[in-house]
């Protein structure tokens, strides 16, 4: 007789190969067509919400891995809380104007089109790119409403975004004033701190005297009754800003020095610098020369010095008063520092504060990086072809103590990656230090506050953004673009000054773009809103900065704490958001903007916390580069091993620091999905007969192993579902992991095959065990589907076939005992297991050397005493079973340690169930049977109810 076919051998249609890239499309489209996002709507409705704000991705080019670490976070993130029993929507956005798409259009169509016409093929543009970058986050198994995402380029987004501009100026944050910014020569405009990014860079770095020109005052600064001929010297790596010199600083407690050179140079025989600085500037310059006479700073301010390019040409023939700073520093340099106040802030600060004028700084750079015409000597040159000319002509002028070639860390801009300037211009600022309308705190100081009272994932992050916050300086909101959302102030011509009607005026130019977009400020004659003061005003010209865009749409999207601005989606989503998860460079932008316009409008952050994860680099911790060859592209991870495979390695890296990818990497994560599917088979193929319905055995009637096996799975449980509270999922999926191969695969699951293939069909040691199995499948398969999405709906329906319902996900985490109801059967089948490691030992050694095959055909005599004896006595016969051994016998010892002895059986192996058993061939109609396989044919039922 053929007896596998006796046997109750696992059946399932889930297949051991997941096929994933070729059939999880298919997944994706059945969801899109069952409409599972609006299924899972439907079953949350009326529970808790939690709202995760997206971060709306760029609307410009293809996602690359970073974009799918993000996305493939914020889903695990709303999946599990949807499943905790919250009602998490996840609303997609995108952010779409700005530089780049113009840049896009420039490139396609030329410059210099009109307005309207830029901006009409920019918004064609962007929702090119949001189709496609749609289609690979969907592919990613991301679960969204893409059908109703929140676009910035919306007109409703883009009216409300206006109305919160009228908010914060008519909370007195906003004004305009002329300050240096970040300026990009490629993008024509201001950058915000954001866009900026540092690089080396060579440029020239000068000393050059600037002659003394007064001489008296000079000499009484320093107790001197006179001074000769001599010169003030500077440091500085950037020559181009010398002809905008208007003032020089000093520190005023550090200590300066009259030198007398023994060789005299062309400035005279005097040089002044920091005393501290003497030795290495004399050792530098190769003089010689000896102090006569030193004096605090603070003793030398006001006194003027000429400019180096004074005697070359009579538009220099001006000079520079000293100024006090408490910024100069004897790191490097002469210890006095030279002030172009058009072209460093601090410079500015010093220069307004001793009462220049706007109207009195010299600003001669342009918009392009080339010089105003009208400069002397180096007008219509770019700044850096006037660099060389400008050492030349201090070398001409006998001004120039040494020149060299310098790399340093500079600032470039993060899209072009060319050189940035500061470059003092008329912008509109928000003011983080100005006092607001109310009379309340500041900016920066309800901002610090709103930092303590978020909580940060990982850490660290809260310690960056509060130095970012602390050290910032006043927020340039305009920018010189077309693409973007208008500042529709109306500007009076002669005196600067807003209309007195401004707050009303937004309001209506703001109906007006919810109705036809920001077009609707292009073409409006100000005639319309203004009447017969139209020709007082004219239209201010300039657009939000693209910060502001994604900053306010905790405003313009979830509707903002008052509901004032009603939000696109503020009926599903709620004011603030639970959680903000972007990249780490997003203490910078996104999480930066979002709470500095949260504090302006609302007085605090619009997030309750922040969560960030590091960048993708490759296996050897490089940053992705096209010219290395080590990008990795997520569409092409998802065609060849599937989504599945980057979300399961996305959810078992540690995302607080580096995110480390490679294809070694990527064949690690594999072999882990393998195992984790393995086990899933196994599951599914011994449930295929079973009904829940029919076929479940009350808990209290469960053998004792099946109710372990249930604390056991809750205890596991109980340890991920915090992780998941927690955003922490690497520790997560290494928790399931072991549960899979250690709890399941070397413990319960290889236990349980004799009972689930040997006995009857029906009996009780066969449906107690798929009983167990039932419901610890659901509760892994929910568990695994937040992050391995498409494997966990694949086995969910093949566990519950027709009744599996729309989708997994709008199941709830599953219920199961309480570990605390039974904590003796837990540490006695703890204990059972440890003993049982050291069983599998003992029989390993036996099996290497040559005297066994199988476990199977080994005997057991295990001494024992104490509690030991009695956990392994209780089990009877069923220990052979938990042992998976033919035969298992206590002895009760004094040993601490149970002693183990491993014997050879010598009895004849069952046909059926493989066990060496001496009853074999006793039963004349089964002569190759043991007993109990004998009586399971014959219908008898099987004596067992531990194991």
């Amino acid at each position: 007789m053929d007896y596998k076919n006796t046997l109750n051998l696992p059946d399932s249609p889930f297949p051991m190969r997941g096929d994933l890239a070729k059939r999880e499309p298919g997944w994706i489209a059945e969801w899109e067509s069952n409409k599972i996002y609006a299924a899972i709507r439907a079953a949350c409705k009326g529970r808790p919400r939690f709202v995760l704000h997206d971060g709306p991705p760029y609307a410009n080019g293809d996602i690359h891995i970073g974009h799918a670490v993000n996305k493939i976070l914020k889903d695990i993130i709303v999946k599990s809380r949807n499943m905790a029993g919250y009602d998490a929507h996840y609303v997609p956005g995108w952010d779409c104007h700005g530089m780049p798409i113009e840049i896009q259009i420039e490139k396609k169509y030329g410059k210099h089109l009109p307005v309207a016409e830029v901006q009409a093929k920019a918004r064609a543009y962007a929702l090119e790119q949001i189709d496609r970058q749609r289609k690979d986050f969907k592919r990613l198994g991301v679960l969204a409403d893409w059908d109703h995402p929140y676009l910035t380029m919306n007109f409703s987004n883009e009216a409300d975004e206006l109305r919160a501009l009228g908010k914060i100026l008519e909370k007195g944050y906003v004004y305009r004033g002329l300050k240096p910014v970040n300026w990009c020569f490629d993008c024509a405009s201001a950058l915000a701190e954001a866009e900026v990014e540092y690089a080396d860079r060579k440029d020239p770095a000068i000393h050059t005297a600037f002659p003394f020109d007064e001489p008296a005052r000079l000499a009484a600064a320093f107790g001197l009754p006179s001074v000769a001929d001599g010169a003030l010297v500077i440091w500085t790596t950037t020559p181009w800003t010398i002809p905008a010199n208007q003032a020089l600083n000093v520190h005023p407690e550090i200590s300066y020095a009259l030198v007398r050179l023994d060789q005299p140079r062309e400035t005279g025989e005097l040089l002044l610098i920091a005393e501290d600085r003497v030795a290495a500037c004399l050792d530098e310059w190769k003089l010689s020369a000896s102090v006569i006479a030193t004096a605090p700073g603070a003793a030398l301010d006001g006194i003027r010095f000429r400019h180096p390019l004074h005697d070359v040409h009579e538009g220099y023939r001006r000079t520079s008063p000293i100024y006090l700073a408490d910024y100069v520093t004897l790191d490097t340099g002469t210890g006095i520092v030279h002030s172009a106040p058009a072209y460093g802030v601090e410079d500015f600060i010093s220069c307004k504060q001793h009462g220049l004028a706007d109207d009195d700084i010299i600003s001669p750079v342009l918009a392009d990086g080339r010089y105003a015409e009208s400069l002397p000597l180096f007008g219509g040159l770019t700044i850096w072809d006037a660099n060389p000319r400008i050492v030349h002509a201090l070398q001409t002028a006998g001004v120039l103590l040494k020149s060299e070639n310098h790399v340093h860390s500079y600032m470039h801009c993060w899209r072009h990656k060319s050189p940035v300037i500061y470059r003092a211009t008329s912008q509109w600022f928000a003011g983080m230090d100005r006092t607001p309308a109310d009379g309340g705190k500041s900016l920066r100081e309800s901002a610090l506050e709103g930092i303590e009272a978020t909580a940060f994932y990982p850490a660290w992050g809260k310690a960056r953004l509060h130095a970012m916050i602390a050290n910032r300086p006043d927020w340039t909101l305009s920018r010189q673009r077309q693409w973007g959302v208008p500042m529709a102030f109306f500007v009076h011509k002669e005196t600067g000054q807003l209309h007195p009607r401004t707050p009303e005026l937004i309001e209506q130019v703001a109906q007006r773009i919810e109705a036809h977009g920001i077009e609707a400020w292009q073409s409006l004659d100000p005639r319309e809103l203004l009447g017969d003061e139209a020709d007082q005003y004219e239209k201010n010209r300039d657009t939000l900065d693209v910060w502001f865009d994604s900053g306010t749409t905790h405003a313009t999207v979830l509707g903002g704490q008052d509901h004032a601005i009603k939000g696109s989606h503020g009926e599903s989503l709620q004011w603030p958001a639970d959680l903000y998860l972007e990249g780490s460079d997003q203490h910078r932008g996104w999480f930066h903007s979002s709470l500095l316009t949260g504090c302006m409008l609302y007085g605090r952050p619009p997030y309750k916390a922040l969560l960030t994860h590091g960048f993708v680099v490759d296996g050897d911790g490089r940053k992705m580069s096209k010219s290395i060859g080590n990008v990795i592209f997520p569409q092409k991870i998802a065609d060849s091993l599937g989504a599945e495979i980057l979300r399961l390695w996305t959810a078992s890296t540690d995302y607080s620091g580096e995110l480390s990818i490679s294809d070694e990497i990527l064949k690690r994560v594999v072999e882990g999905y393998r195992r984790i599917r393995n086990t899933l088979k196994f599951l599914l193929g011994n449930l295929a007969d079973f009904d829940p319905e029919q076929h479940a055995v009350p808990y209290g009637q469960l053998f004792d192993i099946d109710r372990y096996a249930l604390l056991m799975t809750a205890q596991m449980q109980a340890e991920v579902l915090p992780l998941y509270e927690r955003y922490e999922f690497h520790p997560a999926v290494a928790r399931l992991q072991i549960f899979c191969s250690e709890d399941l695969g070397a413990f319960y699951l290889d236990v349980l095959k004799d009972r689930l293939y040997i006995t009857g069909k029906d009996s009780l040691a066969r449906r107690s065990a798929q009983t167990a199995l039932y419901q610890l499948t659901q509760a892994l398969l929910k568990l695994l589907a937040p992050i391995l999405s498409f494997t966990a709906e694949e086995a969910w329906k093949a566990l519950h076939g027709e009744k599996a319902g729309a989708t997994i996900f709008t199941e709830l985490f599953q219920p199961l005992p309480d570990p605390a109801s039974d904590t003796a059967l837990i540490a006695a089948w703890e204990r059972l297991r440890a003993i049982r490691a050291n069983v599998m030992r003992s029989i390993e050694d036996v099996r290497s050397a040559g005297n066994i095959g199988s476990s199977l055909a080994a005997e057991i005599d295990i001494h024992a005493g104490g509690e030991d004896y009695d956990v392994l006595a209780a089990l009877e016969d069923d220990l052979r079973f938990v042992l998976i051994t033919s035969r298992a016998t206590v002895h009760r010892s004094e040993d601490e340690t149970p002693r183990i002895v491993v014997t050879p059986s010598s009895h004849d192996k069952c046909g059926r169930c493989w066990h060496h058993r001496p009853e074999v061939g006793q039963d004349p109609e089964h002569p190759e049977l043991c007993g109990r396989c004998a009586d399971t044919l014959n219908g008898k039922t099987e004596d067992r109810s531990h194991a």
